[in-house]
């Protein structure tokens, strides 16, 4: 019903304007239509040569070459990142800089089974089809080709080396059982603990040894006590990754622990990576060792970006795209999380599997160069490109959509 109302209320503006809104769109349509052929050949040939983390040449040169073709400024490489791109198109000044984001990294040994394949060639007839749309409203379009989005979380290098400062909006595209958006994702810190003790034998000079392991230990048994005294969607994880290859009967001077921590409210779990380092330090107390805590990764949570969300299943529902439902109200980890820290963002997730079907599967291998697939380019470009022609000509929409923003990480402060 509220999408409905939305809609409803855009039908009937002032005389004609509504007519308008439609014609430009039916011909964004019409243009993303025009193309499909290519942009399956495209999906299907990164499809067909998986590239994992930093190593997606083929795949970045594809897109990169198609945007140089169709009139982009590209900057290929980004920072430390060979396989990062940035492509600007800008109509004008002080119009809305819109993000489109895309991933193409493949699983090690799976291939495309998280269906990266079909993002690039959906967001580049996005991106297409409103810089040839005839709109008069000034506005910049910035395509960032994203990699190693599953091994390494790349976006968060990329903030780091400065990227993503240009845009007002993060807009990305994903395949998925059905079409929706996520409200939330979880925090997700990858933390790798090292110990270091001093070796001795364990039956002759006990005494002169101080055991990694034992703080290693000791840390485990801290998160476990650590348990009853944090929020309830607080998820804590940790195992034993290496020990040095000594028998019983010798001090351990090495142990390195791997832990994860999760929650739906990145504050909240930065509260709780504070107390986890003083389980750390005690630990290293108590066996009289030394402790280096290292951050692998520090996935945020999404900022609920809901009046985002609704004008994407607002377009989806005009685009015609299949199998839609109500926004996800929780989902896993993601690196878009971290650009959703500096900005309003969100994803278009597009029907393309079996509704019961899980990512990183052998049903979205199958589904990788099939019909569904082809369609969620299709769908998924249709969605996005009327999303950001909304955002360049309906007066006040970015506004709105930035102050929903700003009381959403407010309200996230409040309840970490």
């Amino acid at each position: 019903m509220k999408i409905f109302r939305i809609f409803h209320c855009y039908e009937n503006t002032e005389k004609g304007k509504g007519n308008v809104m439609n014609a430009v769109k039916e011909k964004m349509y019409a243009h993303i239509d025009s193309m499909k052929q290519e942009l399956w050949d495209m999906g299907d040939a990164i499809f067909d040569h998986p590239e994992v983390a930093l190593e997606e040449y083929y795949a970045s040169g594809l897109l990169e070459d198609w945007l140089e073709q169709h009139h982009f400024n590209v900057e290929r490489g980004l920072g430390s990142m060979k396989t990062a791109f940035r492509a600007v198109y800008e109509q004008g000044e002080g119009g809305p800089s819109i993000g489109l984001l895309c991933e193409y990294d493949a699983l090690p040994g799976m291939g495309h089974a998280c269906g990266h394949h079909l993002q690039g060639p959906c967001i580049i007839a996005a991106a297409d089809a409103v810089m040839k749309a005839g709109i008069k409203e000034p506005f910049k379009l910035v395509v960032y080709g994203t990699p190693a989005e599953e091994h390494m979380a790349g976006k968060i290098r990329m903030i780091e080396e400065g990227c993503f400062k240009d845009i007002d909006v993060a807009l990305m595209m994903h395949g998925s059982p059905t079409t929706t958006c996520d409200i939330k994702s979880m925090a997700n810190y990858h933390i790798e603990v090292t110990f270091h003790g001093i070796s001795a034998h364990a039956a002759i000079n006990p005494d002169k040894g101080r055991s990694a392991l034992d703080g290693l230990i000791l840390a485990f048994q801290g998160v476990e006590f650590l348990r009853e005294h944090v929020k309830d969607d607080v998820r804590m994880h940790y195992t034993v990754q290496s020990t040095c290859d000594i028998p019983a009967n010798v001090v351990s001077s090495k142990a390195v622990g791997s832990f994860i921590l999760r929650s739906y409210n990145v504050m909240t779990l930065d509260n709780v990576f504070k107390r986890f380092e003083k389980i750390i330090q005690g630990a290293a107390l108590m066996t009289e060792t030394t402790a280096e805590i290292k951050v692998i990764n520090r996935m945020a949570s999404k900022i609920p970006a809901l009046k985002l969300n609704e004008q994407i299943i607002r377009c989806a529902h005009e685009a015609g795209a299949p199998r839609i439902t109500p926004p996800r109200e929780k989902t896993g980890s993601t690196d878009l999380a971290n650009v959703m820290e500096l900005m309003p963002g969100s994803c278009i997730r597009v029907m393309f599997v079996p509704e019961k079907a899980a990512a990183h599967s052998q049903e979205y291998l199958d589904n990788g160069k099939s019909e569904t697939g082809h369609d969620a380019i299709i769908y998924g470009a249709k969605t996005l490109a009327g999303v950001c022609y909304d955002l360049i000509t309906t007066p006040g929409l970015m506004k709105e959509i930035q102050e929903d923003y700003e009381n959403q990480k407010q309200k996230m402060i409040e309840e970490a």
